[in-house]
């Protein structure tokens, strides 16, 4: 009877200490409003000050953050990898014809990095800037500011391949975004919240030639695309040209204003990408895109709510990451 209540008693200290560590990690891997308060307070604030700074000198830094933080979390997670340069034995995210050269904003976290790293050595992950810095470009240009939980670690890989595999291409029809969202915890609802994030910034041409020329065998360009806007389109982006420098506002109306014209140009049938004018094809997400449309204020609640869920995707709290001394090299 001893022997068995001993073993009985074994086995609970073993549940015991399995419940403990189960529950330890859980609490580890929380990130927290505020994480900085008390072992580096001026994080937030520095990294507001270089986004204001870079956005002055460049008003295309702002939606290049956003884009960026986006392109960092559906790689890996946001642990910023996407900030990691390319090696001689490695092609990094930032070198993928996914993201190169459309990401901008890198010497925005790279200053932004060099002062916390002075002020507060070792303490700052470049995964947090770039949610901080995604955050403030949002609110700079017009959208509703949210608050930022913060304590990921920065990640050690990044590879060119993996964007590929989780990026969503702008091609893709309302299925594919749909499922492409939905591998990353995403509602059908909240893509096309965050699919909203268009309504700042630019495209290059290559990105949507083929809704202007040579469409399919049976029509050159795409007849869901409004005739007068590809005309403009092809003034802007003629056929065969292969110029890097040659972009497009995606919302011509307000380039630098996150609003609701996003919305508003779908609805005219003035969606710049594929992905963008699918959504009018289901009656769901149609919904959605009216409803964002009549409503600027809720659609931008949403939008900042997504954007917090985003920004925790599959983070680094524990051993497994690290926080990078400079932001393009691992440590």
């Amino acid at each position: 009877m001893r022997e068995m209540g001993s073993k009985s008693t074994v086995k609970l200290l073993v549940s015991l200490v399995m419940m403990l560590v189960c529950l330890s990690s859980q609490l580890e891997a929380q990130l927290q409003v505020g994480f900085y308060r008390n072992t580096c307070k001026l994080a937030e604030f520095i990294v507001k000050e270089e986004v204001r700074n870079g956005f002055k000198i460049d008003n295309g830094v702002a939606p290049g953050l956003v884009r960026m933080h986006f392109h960092d979390c559906f790689v890996r997670g946001c642990d910023g990898s996407v900030l990691i340069d390319s090696t001689s034995s490695n092609t990094a995210e930032k070198d993928s014809p996914a993201n190169s050269p459309s990401l901008r904003g890198f010497e925005v976290i790279d200053k932004a990095k060099s002062r916390l790293e002075v002020l507060c050595k070792g303490v700052v992950s470049c995964a947090d800037i770039l949610a901080f810095a995604a955050r403030d470009s949002v609110q700079i240009t017009g959208g509703l500011g949210y608050d930022v939980p913060a304590g990921r670690k920065d990640g050690r890989v990044s590879l060119a391949s993996e964007t590929l595999t989780n990026l969503p291409p702008p091609t893709l029809n309302v299925d594919q975004l749909t499922q492409n969202f939905a591998n990353k915890g995403f509602t059908q609802e909240e893509m096309v919240t965050l699919s909203g994030g268009h309504t700042i910034g630019r495209s290059h041409c290559s990105s949507f030639s083929n809704r202007l020329y040579n469409f399919n065998t049976t029509t050159s360009q795409d007849p869901s695309l409004d005739t007068t806007y590809a005309t403009q389109l092809k003034q802007k982006c003629p056929q065969g040209s292969t110029d890097p420098n040659l972009v497009v506002p995606m919302n011509p109306a307000s380039p630098d204003t996150t609003d609701v014209g996003y919305y508003m140009d779908i609805q005219a049938n003035r969606g710049l990408f594929t992905s963008d004018q699918t959504l009018l094809t289901n009656t769901a997400t149609a919904n959605q895109v009216n409803q964002n449309a009549r409503d600027p204020f809720l659609w931008k609640r949403k939008f900042a709510a997504a954007m917090v869920k985003m920004g925790q995707i599959d983070v680094l709290t524990g051993a497994p990451g690290e926080i990078r001394s400079n932001c393009r090299v691992i440590n």
